[in-house]
């Protein structure tokens, strides 16, 4: 687990930055925008405390379970700015089933946290493989990077595509194009 977040020196690392961009942190503009930006990223980096919900697969469900289009913001650790787009998260069900809305809540809890879009893909992945123990798990997240978009390249509207694959979904061809063609109907 990392270390909480001290706002009051991120506050004041907020001041030293708009001072070393040359900018007064003390102007009438400016006065209350190191407060907002540690808050910000506090927000950002603070995932919600969630309960995860499984339920007895008493039916006996052995079909693709997938949840598209699952928005998801993180922020690049390598610039710490914003990148976001849509998460698509399946899984086959093994002895249990997952409320659907804990598919969203496993990606915001890996996204709040400075993150590479690969890491974030397979950290999702894993966790429901661990948790739910389910025959087959799959990840796919598309975003664009701010990183990429506002500065360097500025390859605006670029999108980066990452899948991670586990079980069934990874190793049996034809789950494995079931997924993709789903995701992506």
């Amino acid at each position: 687990m990392t270390d909480p977040i001290d706002t009051e020196a991120a506050r004041q690392a907020v001041t030293d930055l708009l001072k070393a961009l040359g900018k007064d942190p003390y102007s009438v503009h400016l006065a209350d925008t190191p407060r907002r930006v540690a808050e910000a990223y506090a927000e950002l980096l603070t995932p919600r405390e969630f309960n995860l919900t499984t339920f007895p697969n008493d039916e006996g469900y052995d079909e693709l379970v997938l949840a598209r289009g699952i928005p998801v913001q993180s922020l690049c650790e390598h610039h710490m700015l914003p990148f976001h787009g849509v998460a698509h998260v399946g899984y086959l069900p093994g002895e249990r089933i997952l409320g659907l809305s804990k598919l969203a809540r496993v990606v915001e809890m890996f996204a709040r946290d400075l993150q590479v879009q690969e890491r974030l893909t397979k950290q999702v992945a894993d966790w429901l493989q661990e948790h739910l123990q389910p025959k087959g798990v799959g990840v796919v997240i598309e975003a664009e990077h701010m990183c990429m978009t506002l500065r360097g390249v500025r390859a605006n509207g670029s999108r980066t595509v990452t899948s991670a694959l586990q079980g069934v979904l990874r190793h049996d061809p034809a789950s494995r194009q079931e997924f993709f063609t789903l995701v992506h109907s």
